[in-house]
């Protein structure tokens, strides 16, 4: 073992879809690796470095790396198993974190020399003294108290930008406020401090150092502390950028936070819907969504000429076999441009899927089928197989041509009216020329477009944004349907 000059492999594992030679969806070529990127600005300058993500290149097996560190989430942790038992058995020392790592740090133990559990920035320093000293250990587990401020720039030099069709995007917190039970965050902070952001000067250096005009801010809520957000969107002001994001319905709501947000670049945003029905959301925990009018929120986004992707979830509870024409139907009807669907899945560690296994209602544990697209669980009010068809036929029914015509009508301006139909049926209606653009590795030739339909914006291009909201309540309750 080198203790200077390592060579130091990170791989991110692909998702069996991902590389299929009959099709690849423009999903898996949006994001480069940043966690890896990240662990990667704490080596030493003579320390080699490479980092592949599988998603988009033929990973090279045939090296003899130092080190090795893969990434872990719960669909991938088959490839992921197999590399590290493949490095291994030539000598590397691999190490094994993320989400799943996390919430079954036992299984993964038995592929690796060292885990993380926990977020890697935390415990990346102190596994490479360890490391460079002959002695590591089995198991890092991150502190109770963490923190972003001061971690170096991400090696963005590692990234290879032309394959990916959203190459500057950017992550500058941690976590989430809220504590829906589906969702990984508490196992993955381990009773922590689960939500915390960098310090403001520091997002907006990366900003800068970001060629181009689109960013992506990968942020789970990336408003979830207004006063951060508030000074953020206050230094971004200026630049000239256009960016997408996530947030919740309740921040939507909220007076001021989102003129700024716009003022600033913002142009879409991922806005976690879930569920139409309020016993859903009252039984997974989802409580920022409970007495917030939906349909408010979307208006105040369109006003303010922002395009919504609301992901809604099926399989929940009180979902029976009318829930997916019910949703598509209310989406269409609210204009919503795009859609992202889900079945419920409850992942290790996560207390859905500690009450799931307490009933009896998981129904095996192969890894590969938990990507939100199979029926892992027994539903309540109809069958796994039903609940699949329903997903596909949600899909196939919100992508319509006619649908996205009649979604996109329900703008009241053409300019957002051809804005609407081009970002919808971008993403979904070209996805054959997407496969090739990725297998011929031209994916960022899309760029330009995604940035050209992300501007067109009509009268609040120039802050032209409507009176702000007096309270984000709605005094008769949630979820009404438009008439």
């Amino acid at each position: 073992m080198r203790l200077m000059g390592m060579k130091v492999k990170m791989i991110l594992p692909a998702l069996t879809e991902a590389k299929s030679p009959l099709f690849r969806p423009i999903k898996y070529s949006l994001f480069p690796p940043l966690g890896l990127a990240t662990l990667a600005a704490f080596l030493d300058d003579d320390d080699e470095v490479v980092l592949q993500d599988e998603h988009v290149e033929t990973l090279d097996l045939n090296d003899e790396p130092d080190l090795v560190v893969i990434q872990v989430y719960i669909t991938n942790a088959s490839r992921a198993y197999r590399y590290a038992d493949h490095y291994r058995a030539r000598g590397a020392h691999v190490c094994l974190g993320g989400l799943h790592v996390t919430a079954l740090p036992d299984e993964a133990a038995a592929h690796a020399d060292s885990i993380f559990l926990g977020p890697g920035e935390d415990i990346w320093q102190e596994f490479l003294r360890d490391f460079r000293a002959g002695r590591p250990r089995e198991r890092y587990s991150a502190p109770s108290r963490r923190s972003i401020h001061g971690i170096p720039p991400i090696r963005r030099d590692l990234i290879k930008r032309h394959l990916y069709l959203v190459p500057n995007s950017l992550v500058v917190s941690r976590g989430c406020p809220h504590r829906c039970d589906f969702c990984y965050k508490e196992a993955f902070f381990q009773g922590g401090n689960g939500f915390y952001t960098q310090r403001v000067d520091e997002a907006l250096a990366e900003i800068e150092r970001l060629p181009g005009k689109h960013l992506y801010f990968l942020d789970d809520h990336l408003f979830g502390d207004a006063r951060f957000a508030s000074m953020l969107f206050d230094g971004m002001k200026g630049m000239g950028r256009v960016w997408q994001s996530a947030s919740t319905i309740q921040a939507v709501l909220k007076p001021n936070l989102l003129e700024k947000a716009v003022e600033a670049g913002l142009r879409s945003l991922f806005v976690g819907l879930e569920s139409l029905s309020a016993t859903n959301l009252r039984d997974h925990a989802k409580v920022q969504n409970l007495d917030r009018d939906y349909g408010k929120g979307i208006r105040r986004l369109h006003d303010c000429g922002v395009m919504i992707n609301a992901s809604f979830v099926f399989g929940m509870d009180d979902d029976g076999p009318d829930v997916f024409d019910r949703t598509v139907d209310w989406a269409v009807e609210s204009s919503i441009e795009t859609s992202t669907f889900h079945v419920m899945t409850p992942y290790p560690g996560t207390a859905l899927y500690e009450r799931m296994q307490r009933e009896g209602r998981i129904l095996h544990r192969d890894w590969d089928l938990y990507d939100t697209r199979h029926a892992v669980f027994r539903p309540a009010r109809m069958s796994g197989e039903e609940l699949e068809r329903g997903y596909w036929h949600a899909y196939e029914k919100f992508y319509r041509w006619s649908h996205l015509f009649r979604g996109a009508m329900g703008h009241d301006a053409w300019p957002d009216r051809l804005r609407h139909l081009s970002y919808a049926a971008g993403w979904k209606k070209f996805e054959k020329l997407w496969h090739l653009l990725i297998r011929f590795k031209q994916v960022s030739l899309g760029l330009p477009l995604l940035e050209k339909s992300l501007d067109r914006f009509s009268a609040k291009r120039n802050g032209d944004f409507p009176g702000h909201l007096e309270s984000p309540m709605d005094d008769s309750g949630a979820h009404r349907k438009p008439a």
